[in-house]
């Protein structure tokens, strides 16, 4: 199962406080047991969101809104995508992550769908594009 792990934003991350020597350490040590234990597939950290833009869909409309967004508790300040065998194994490597801003804060874990999820809507033809379109994507790697 893969899963996207979301570490959500605070004051402090979207005022742009970078982490301190200690917490970036110890998050990568925990990245370092992430690689070793064949979990982690990828992670990075975000820039706050004044340095973004969100584009919001009405039908064949599309507006661009520039960041800063207000909502802090609704925003991610970074992200890991996991490999792991069922929600319970993501859930306890979360426990073990060292607190990502020092204060209070919450990490979310979302499964990723996969192929099967998606029944008879995903035809075989939209499939093997879909197969495809993977493979060219690691193959850049």
């Amino acid at each position: 199962m893969r899963c996207m792990i979301l570490v959500k934003a605070n004051h402090d991350t979207e005022n742009g406080v970078m982490p301190t020597e200690q917490e970036f350490a110890e998050m990568g040590r925990y990245n370092e047991e992430l690689v070793k234990a064949g979990i982690m597939l990828a992670g990075e950290g975000l820039k706050a969101s004044s340095h973004g833009a969100r584009v919001e869909f009405s039908g064949s409309s599309r507006t661009v809104v520039d960041g800063p967004f207000a909502e802090t508790r609704e925003l991610v300040a970074g992200f890991w995508l996991w490999q792991v065998r069922d929600l319970d194994e993501a859930i306890e490597w979360v426990k073990r992550c060292p607190n990502p801003t020092g204060q209070m804060g919450t990490i979310e874990i979302r499964p990723l769908f996969e192929m099967e999820d998606f029944g008879a809507e995903l035809t075989p033809e939209l499939r093997a594009q879909e197969e495809r379109l993977r493979a060219e994507v690691e193959n850049r790697k």
